[in-house]
């Protein structure tokens, strides 16, 4: 453990986040189908005793600026099964128990009924999230990504339904095909290097022979097909709007952040693959990532203007934040990362709430009742109770009040607030988090090489000079037409659902249903208002990231703890006892004492 970021015991706190939910879980399998609300309180009591833990790691690593590593069984590196936490892990790990904590309350409301074992398997999910983002070697970012897969397959077709099998078809077949190429690109690189230890692979990669690169490439491309395909990239993303639409809005919500974990795997291969330093593999693949982002973002944008549904909307709007990032971290320039880091937490944020939010407002527009029976509509089959109108919380105004004018009712002005609120962010706008997320990529790509900032010892794409080229260019063209895009799309299918219907029942919400959307959103308004420290510690991390010798030299240079026996203090000769004299150690005495 290394004692820059933790001092023993703290550094144990790095295995809670994967800990925890693994364990939580457990109690609920053990616990049976017994009492449903206990566990409806485990699974929030355990997600936000993550999500403290979380931040607790991310302060630690924002002050220290260190990696802190751990040695799962003390074994030495590359042996053994490592774990790293930096900037970039803390980060995501942040972000992966926001956007678990208000789907988890959500659920509460009622989807938690919808199905069977919903509780585990989002443990099961919040596990393979958080082993994801702190692995340090190949092998066992395969075993957390299988975890956390396994329980996305549970989850999508938690609430059975045609559509939902449909779907969770072909969400399955791509992931498994996807696996597949994980495992083969993994085999390759493993040949060539002879280590799963990602920064040992790093560090070997310099030095590989001329007749084994074209190996070592072929695996790297395989390994990023695979995360491609996870991360919803044209045109492997044929199964996300579909898949995210039948999903039930909790899980929906909760997938937002899954595209983002094949991001986070490509970012962090890349950047310690293939940096400047790398020889012969410098910036391997680079152009082909700028590439796919764009026509993913054209095809994302396409969508957002084919979109009636708000759940399609959605979707197409994840589709259009993985291609923007992808594209901007292609170009392996700090600014451009930092950017795009600032812009990946932003979008999960929205999209997240979007997803949940079309739940409250397509229960509105049907007049209050939950959804009809899964054997009529494909939904998810609920009690008869249940699928009455909702009574909960009155968040109208007081019916004794005679109103002068027409009244808006408290529910619809929240409904109408959100939206519109994750419309600015999704679309890019002033004042929140969007405008500044797109305003700081804008920034990057018209200064790549941010010499304005003293970034003067990263070189990026063979080629690239501190005047913007063609890429640069086109993507910002493509950031500004997506915002023009999604800002139409949202406005054709808010005048649908907010201004077209005349005769609407006043909708009743649940305070479990409001507060994790409003919570979201709030956290795109800290963004905006923090915006100045937020892209401070996203620059620190891009620095990082593209200088990834610091990861390396702590990860390599991690040792195992001593184990007690050879630390303890020995204790003193009192001379050979009788019938138990060792003959060896009483000739080393004499020689001792020997003048």
């Amino acid at each position: 453990m290394t004692d820059a970021v933790f001092s023993l015991p703290g550094a144990h706190l790095m295995l809670a986040p994967i800990l925890l939910p693994i364990l939580t879980a457990a109690l609920m399998l053990v616990a049976g189908e017994k009492r449903p609300g206990t566990k409806v309180a485990m699974n929030i009591a355990s997600t936000a005793i993550g999500l403290v833990v979380a931040v607790v790691l991310l302060l630690r690593v924002d002050r220290s600026g260190a990696t802190g590593v751990y040695l799962a069984g003390n074994w030495p590196t590359p042996f053994g099964i490592a774990l790293a936490l930096d900037r970039l892990s803390a980060l995501m790990l942040v972000l992966a128990q926001v956007v678990g904590l208000t789907t988890a309350v959500f659920s509460a409301a009622r989807w938690h009924r919808a199905g069977v074992h919903f509780p585990p398997l989002f443990q099961l999910q919040m596990t393979g999230l958080a082993g994801a983002f702190l692995t340090a070697d190949l092998f066992n970012l395969f075993v957390f990504f299988e975890i956390l897969l396994a329980a996305s397959y549970g989850l999508l077709l938690h609430g059975s339904g045609r559509a939902r099998v449909q779907a969770s078809l072909h969400y399955i077949a791509i992931n498994l095909g996807a696996s597949f190429l994980f495992l083969v690109g993994v085999a390759l690189i493993y040949g060539v290097t002879g280590t799963l230890n990602l920064a040992d692979i790093a560090r070997r990669i310099p030095a590989v022979a001329a007749a084994d690169r074209g190996l070592l490439h072929a695996g790297a491309a395989i390994l990023a097909i695979a995360f491609l395909a996870k991360a919803a990239i044209w045109p492997l993303n044929f199964w996300l709007v579909r898949g995210y639409a039948a999903a039930t809005p909790p899980v929906a919500g909760l997938f937002a952040i899954m595209s983002k974990v094949g991001l986070y795997a490509l970012l962090r291969l890349w950047t310690l693959f293939f940096p400047a330093s790398a020889s012969e593999s410098a910036f391997f693949g680079g152009s082909a990532l700028v590439g796919a982002g764009m026509a993913t973002l054209v095809f994302g944008t396409v969508g957002l203007l084919a979109s009636q549904r708000m759940a399609n909307l959605a979707g197409y709007a994840l589709i259009v934040s993985s291609g923007t990032v992808l594209a901007a971290l292609g170009f392996g320039q700090p600014t451009v990362t930092a950017g795009a880091l600032y812009y990946l937490v932003s979008s999960t944020l929205a999209a997240s709430a979007f997803l949940m939010l079309g739940d409250l407002v397509e229960r509105w527009r049907n007049g209050g009742a939950i959804s009809a029976p899964h054997d009529r509509a494909g939904d998810a089959p609920f009690l008869a109770a249940d699928l009455e109108p909702i009574h909960g919380i009155d968040l109208d105004e007081r019916d004794d009040i005679q109103p002068t004018g027409r009244t808006i009712p408290a529910a619809a002005v929240f409904l109408g607030l959100a939206f519109g609120g994750c419309a600015l962010v999704i679309a890019g706008l002033p004042p929140l988090s969007g405008f500044t997320a797109k305003f700081a990529l804008l920034s990057g790509l018209l200064n790549p090489l941010g010499m304005d900032r003293g970034i003067t010892d990263v070189a990026g794409l063979p080629g690239v000079s501190n005047t913007p080229g063609a890429p640069q260019w086109t993507l910002l063209a493509l950031l500004i037409a997506s915002g023009l895009a999604g800002l139409l799309a949202f406005g054709r299918v808010g005048i649908r659902h907010f201004w077209s219907a005349q005769v609407r029942s006043v909708p009743t919400l649940r305070w479990v249903e409001c507060l994790p959307i409003a919570a979201l959103l709030a956290g795109c308004v800290l963004l905006t208002v923090f915006g100045g420290a937020v892209l401070g510690y996203a620059q620190a991390t891009a620095t990082a990231l593209h200088q990834p010798q610091g990861y390396i030299r702590a990860v390599l240079g991690e040792r195992p703890v001593p184990s007690p026996s050879s630390t303890s203090p020995r204790p003193p000769d009192t001379g050979p006892q009788e019938g138990n004299d060792d003959p060896a150690r009483a000739a080393e005495r004499r020689e001792a004492t020997t003048p």
